[in-house]
């Protein structure tokens, strides 16, 4: 960043941030990474109950972290684009990286 962020560049910021924020919401990011689905392929994918799949969808729409077309009787999500899932990439490798580090130095697992 170049310049500070607006007060509202900010609130929509800590908007996404609070969606990412639910491990049920970035478990369901993650299967879409591998295409669009159906709240009920969701259900299947994550072993999540359809209501709480729609309700994480709906807040994850509401963010602009997943997209939905409707298709007859169905609707199908998915990743607006790659970068949705960049910030959790970023943190899952340094988790991992500090894992490894913890592994080494204590000999367990963090």
């Amino acid at each position: 960043m170049s310049r500070p962020l607006s007060p509202m560049q900010l609130a929509r910021v800590a908007e996404r941030f609070k969606a990412l924020g639910e491990p049920a919401r970035l478990r369901m990011l993650d299967v879409l990474r591998r295409g669009e689905l159906t709240v009920s392929e969701l259900t299947v994918a994550t072993g999540f109950g359809q209501a709480n799949v729609s309700k994480h969808l709906q807040i994850l729409h509401a963010a602009g972290l997943v997209t939905r077309r409707k298709e007859g009787l169905f609707v199908y999500y998915s990743l607006p684009d790659a970068d949705v899932l960049l910030l959790c990439d970023i943190m899952c490798g340094r988790i991992e990286r500090e894992s490894e580090a913890d592994q080494r130095l204590f000999g367990t697992g963090a």
